[in-house]
């Protein structure tokens, strides 16, 4: 096995072991040269993947299009475009996001990621009505979908659309993963919005400590409690 080869499988195991940085360090010692196609294909499958995890997103745009523009592997291009998607979002380029994800939808790669993706780039633009149908299809794939009942249940009541209805969503978020600090959040912001303040300044303190420097769960916390 060439150095080469050797640095590939390390990069992957560390990747595969959630250690980002580490991961990144060995696969960036490959030369792509050395490699077949298919291998590099793997190469920058994984360091798009990579960047991904550390936020370095231009970065990561450049390897996962090269595993898109591959054609050959249809489930690692389908996570390449779900990933492009989710950077496309997070970088406030949500038409972007919902062209890969529509494209994703029209060729059958239906999922309830991809529909709480396509939500929250509707969410983004405020086409909130859009959003909730898109959320609701997510659950309709997966009804226990975490992220989905998050998303329906923030966005049912901050904008009021139906708050009681919102309030048990993000109860049932929260159920499925007690620990999660944005679904704190949601639950928190829920009850306040269905006027039971008491619940919201418990569910919203706790949301702060398991993520004390999130800026949006302290206003939340900030309205919650009246403070100036």
């Amino acid at each position: 096995m060439s150095s080469h080869s050797g640095s590939l499988q390390e990069g992957v195991r560390l990747y595969r072991l959630k250690r980002w940085d580490l991961a990144l360090q060995e696969l960036l010692k490959v030369n792509p040269d050395k490699f077949n196609p298919e291998e590099n294909a793997e190469l920058a499958y994984y360091l798009g993947l990579c960047y991904t995890k550390l936020e370095r997103y231009d970065n990561a745009l450049l390897y996962l299009e090269q595993v898109v523009t591959s054609g050959r592997d249809p489930l690692r291009i389908y996570q390449c475009r779900m990933a492009l998607a989710y950077i496309y979002v997070i970088t406030k380029r949500s038409k972007m996001a919902e062209f890969e994800l529509h494209r994703l939808a029209s060729n059958g790669f239906e999922s309830a990621q991809l529909y709480t993706t396509l939500a929250y780039a509707a969410w983004t633009q405020k086409r909130f009505q859009q959003a909730v149908e898109y959320y609701e299809k997510a659950l309709d794939l997966d009804e226990s979908n975490a992220t989905a009942l998050n998303g329906l249940g923030y966005v049912l009541t901050d904008t009021g659309i139906d708050p009681l209805r919102g309030l048990r969503c993000c109860r049932k978020a929260v159920d499925l993963k007690p620990q999660n600090a944005a679904y704190l959040d949601s639950l928190g912001w829920a009850y306040y919005k269905n006027g039971e303040l008491l619940e919201a300044r418990t569910w919203l303190r706790r949301a702060i400590e398991a993520a004390p420097q999130q800026k949006e769960i302290k206003e939340h916390l900030r309205i919650a409690t009246g403070e100036s």
